[in-house]
């Protein structure tokens, strides 16, 4: 597929969805309560469920919006709306003045990737725009106090997740200039522009070109140390684990980072060992998405040379990943250590993100999906954090041989982007039987399947976004109601 194709490219028949919305919003926004509203009925933070009217009200929205053969993916898709979504909307609590979505269990705060997951499938619903207008508002809001207090070198970034100040844990909201010094995977434009392509809200985009401009300029700078387009971790405590957590928090390619001051700034107050030697294949991927995304968006507000400079960031940051990334041994993209420019040879689940990206050849995309249809990658519930082959696996370890629900979506969703459908259903077909079978969790055991973390994770509603955007077989399709049905 070519790279300079519509905005539409990443979900597929946004025609039928906006002719959904439009014509949904008249008939139902006046019967369905404002989704925080309905979020107070629906669950606590931690529980699943809702009440019997609620439940019922939920059930019948869902009827004139998707439609399925299966009784039990009609139940799946309310479940996942009832905990995952609208479960997860929390009242404005200072520093966050609008409404925001927290991620679920112990996980406090609006944070950075988990809420575009959710955002993604609320935007679905009629009138709730405002909302989400304003989730997003948060992430502006911080980014501008963070620009007020740090200096200049700093300014842009957006936190790993920001919290009330009177959020119960000591690391509360009042220490926010401190913790997190970090963020996490740059995910934010490529959600935004999920939820445009959803609702069409052109104030979301001109509210949010700006910041998101500046926030990947800020990961530019701070995590390509080498300036050749590969971004790794960092953390402005200088704490090893707090680099880790701007990606997948335990991944085995990170385990001999080591914290560095940045080799393009003089030595001084301004430069401490605040970043990681490693440069990952995800959060390069996540971010080389995103200024797809950015690009995309700035051209629908007729914004050409933030476009071209998007463009430009992405096509030197897609060919140091070819070059420098890419193992024909692994079939994936591999972790790079910036000093010695040699890879770590450990793959991850991280290394097939790039074909989100569309940054692999469409071979190099062949022998990606076939590297997955091998035991290394082939659990009985794909795919696999890291490599069967690698010593350090663990089938039910955090980020270290367990599945995670997100990022099934997002490799099935890279290989449907090259054609590779069938490779795609083979993963996306197994996760949500498997999460329809044993419940929505935060990731599972894939060996014997067992869910494991947060019941009812937010961004664990992925299990039926893959339905959602045509990623599935047959047997659990779930599709946008057609014109006149």
């Amino acid at each position: 597929m070519d790279r300079q194709d519509e905005l539409a490219v990443n979900i597929p028949n946004v025609k039928r969805r906006t002719f959904l919305r439009r014509a949904c919003e008249t008939a139902i926004a006046c019967a369905l309560p404002p989704a925080f509203a309905f979020a107070q009925q629906t669950a606590s933070e931690q529980e699943i469920g809702s009440t019997t009217f609620s439940r019922t009200q939920l059930s019948g929205l869902l009827d004139t919006l998707l439609e399925t053969g299966s009784p039990e993916l009609r139940s799946f898709a309310i479940d996942v709306y009832a905990t995952c979504v609208l479960g997860k909307i929390r009242k404005p609590d200072p520093p966050l003045k609008q409404a925001w979505i927290v991620p679920g269990g112990g996980y406090d705060g609006q944070w950075l990737w988990d809420t575009m997951f959710v955002a993604d499938l609320l935007s679905l619903l009629p009138g709730q725009e405002e909302l989400i207008r304003g989730v997003f508002q948060n992430y502006w809001d911080f980014q501008r106090r963070w620009n007020a207090a740090k200096p200049e070198f700093m300014h842009g970034m957006v936190a790993n997740f920001i919290k009330p100040y009177d959020a119960p844990e000591r690391d509360n909201g009042t220490v926010w200039q401190t913790f997190p010094a970090y963020s996490q995977a740059p995910l934010l434009a490529w959600g935004m522009e999920r939820v445009y392509l959803r609702n069409q809200d052109r104030q979301l985009l001109s509210a949010g070109l700006k910041p998101l401009e500046s926030f990947h300029e800020w990961y530019w700078r701070e995590r390509d140390l080498k300036g050749i387009g590969l971004v790794g971790v960092g953390a402005y405590s200088g704490v090893t684990q707090h680099a880790r957590f701007e990606t997948y928090d335990l991944e085995v390619d990170l385990d001999g980072l080591k914290m560095i001051s940045h080799p393009a700034r003089p030595a001084g107050a301004e430069n401490g060992n605040w970043y990681g030697n490693i440069a990952i294949p995800a959060n390069t991927a996540y971010l080389l998405l995103s200024e797809l995304s950015l690009e995309r968006m700035a051209r629908q507000l007729g914004e050409e040379e933030m476009a071209g400079r998007r463009r430009a960031r992405y096509e030197k940051g897609a060919a140091a990943m070819r070059r420098y990334m890419w193992d024909e041994t692994a079939s994936c993209f591999l972790a790079l250590d910036i000093e010695s420019m040699k890879k770590v040879q450990a793959p991850t689940v991280g290394g097939f993100m790039p074909l989100m990206a569309r940054v692999p050849s469409q071979g190099q995309a062949k022998a990606m999906a076939a590297a997955l249809g091998t035991p290394a990658w082939d659990t009985p519930l794909p795919i696999p954090t890291v490599a069967r082959t690698n010593a350090q696996f663990i089938s039910g370890k955090f980020w270290r041989g367990d599945v995670w629900p997100a990022p099934d979506f997002q490799v099935a969703s890279g290989l449907a982007l090259y054609g590779l459908r069938d490779a795609a259903a083979r993963i996306a077909d197994r996760l949500i039987a498997h999460a329809m079978k044993v419940g929505i969790s935060e990731h599972y055991d894939s060996v014997t399947g067992v869910p494991l973390g947060v019941s009812g994770l937010g961004m664990s509603s992925t299990a039926l976004t893959v339905a959602l955007d045509g990623l599935t077989s047959s047997a659990y399709a779930v599709q946008l109601r057609r014109r006149g049905a």
